[in-house]
């Protein structure tokens, strides 16, 4: 009978996987040997990966070039990096070693790209995408980046009276970039039908006549569009997108500076080895479905851009437990209790029931059983109970002297920003070490530790003590 972990692996998905494979019997992520990461710096520990990076930043950017030529699109692509997916500086410089744009959602990410353009790290020409609601100090910093000669700062219109803002806070002679981020139609199961950001579809040729048009300070060159649940591929999402694209035709008509569609919205990444997405076949469809209606209305076709957090930095991260105990709890619940957290480290399973791709680390000799993984917190939502492929977790079964340790991959996308790296924690669990792997000056992979464990000082100090 096959019934090793290894053998339930390979009945049930294609084995090995880009990213993933077993050397005698020890799991491997990217060519990294993860147990002597586990022997050198012990568990729980965060890991980022950073050379994925690039090669996430460099196949998008491969695939819409490829579609471009392929179409004959007279228009270029810009790929935008989202800073609220991870803003940490190692992520940030990474990033911008593949040329790429960046997009924003709050006053403190202006300080953020000062800080880079203080390092060298981008010029006066990068993109600059500004989204979201936006505060007074948020359109303030917006006005002091443009003010301080940022050439191509595109703050994206969420409202009408934004404008107002800029009119009064910009000194600058040039003429303005603007967007309009286009309230998006959500889908009729979503928990609203209509996206509280952005400006209704039907107000946005009338704002233009009245606000933009002729206007000496201001151009509008960018239409925003952004579907809560990311590109997908299916009809409810290309009808809006369609929607979208008709809408820039005619807005083109009577606004001849406008050229470029911010496809907002990410690429979903891979949470199972049983993950299917042709990336290739919705960039294409993205390019031709632009290109045809625009020709249909006999205008030029646009630039497009894209803000691409989750799939810029997601598959980096990891994070490694140790199992620390095995709770049966009744006839048929047994219980693998981890040395940290789901809540603290991994939030997105707590707060929407994300699924991320779980492996174990060691083992895969090993028959394998159904478990249930449990935090250490009291709270009783502390848990990990299925996968996205099947509403089950197995793992190895505990046998021999090692411990058994399991990896959440592909989590470097918003939990450390959701779960406030280094703050307080639920029970006061602390936050892991952060490993971090790169290359160095002579082009070599190494790692290094970012941050160790919190201390019970460090949160004593925060909480007044």
């Amino acid at each position: 009978m096959n019934s090793t972990y290894t053998d339930l692996v390979h009945q049930t998905f294609e084995f090995p996987q880009e990213g993933f494979d077993v050397q005698d019997n020890y799991l491997e992520f990217n060519g990294v040997d993860i147990k002597a990461l586990i022997d050198k710096y012990g568990t729980p520990f965060k890991l980022t990966y950073l050379p994925k990076i690039g090669m996430q930043i460099n196949k998008a950017k491969k695939m819409f070039q490829d579609a471009i030529k392929k179409n004959r699109y007279d228009g270029n692509y810009y790929y935008c990096y989202c800073t609220k997916s991870s803003h940490f500086s190692f992520i940030m410089e990474e990033t911008l070693k593949h040329g790429i744009h960046i997009e924003t959602s709050f006053a403190y990410d202006i300080d953020i790209v000062t800080k880079l353009y203080e390092r060298k790290k981008i010029n006066k020409d990068t993109f600059v995408i500004c989204n979201g609601y936006k505060t007074k100090p948020y359109t303030k910093a917006i006005s002091r980046l443009i003010n301080s000669g940022f050439r191509n700062v595109i703050p994206v219109l969420d409202n009408k009276e934004e404008l107002e803002d800029y009119k009064k806070f910009i000194r600058t002679k040039d003429k303005v970039k603007l967007g309009l981020r286009i309230a998006a139609e959500e889908e009729p199961t979503f928990d609203f039908y209509t996206s509280r950001l952005g400006i209704r579809s039907r107000d946005v040729l009338e704002f233009y006549v009245d606000k933009l048009k002729g206007n000496e300070k201001f151009e509008l060159k960018m239409l925003h569009f952004f579907m809560n649940k990311g590109i997908k591929d299916d009809i409810y999402y290309w009808s809006q997108f369609n929607r979208v694209v008709n809408l820039y035709c005619q807005l083109k008509k009577i606004c001849p500076e406008l050229d470029s569609i911010n496809v907002g919205g990410g690429f979903p990444i891979k949470h199972s080895l049983g993950f299917d997405y042709d990336y290739n076949y919705i960039v294409n469809e993205i390019v031709a479905n632009i290109k045809s209606i625009c020709k249909k209305n006999k205008v030029p076709v646009p630039d497009i851009y894209t803000e691409f957090g989750s799939f810029t930095v997601g598959e980096s991260g990891a994070v490694i437990y140790s199992v620390v105990g095995e709770k049966m709890q009744n006839d048929r619940e047994n219980w693998y209790m981890i040395d940290s957290s789901f809540i603290t480290t991994l939030p997105d399973t707590w707060g929407i029931g994300e699924k991320f791709l779980m492996l174990p680390i060691n083992k895969w000799d090993q028959e394998y059983q159904e478990v249930h993984l449990g935090g250490l917190t009291c709270d009783g939502y502390d848990f990990y109970t299925s996968e996205e492929h099947i509403n089950a977790v197995f793992l190895p079964k505990l046998a021999g002297e090692e411990p058994l340790y399991i990896g959440f991959f592909h989590t470097g996308a918003y939990q450390d920003q959701l779960s406030g790296y280094g703050g307080i924690k639920h029970c006061l669990i602390p936050s892991p070490k952060h490993v971090i792997i790169g290359y160095d000056k002579n082009g070599q992979l190494k790692d290094w530790l970012y941050a160790k464990e919190q201390t019970a000082q460090s949160m004593l100090k925060i909480l007044g003590y």
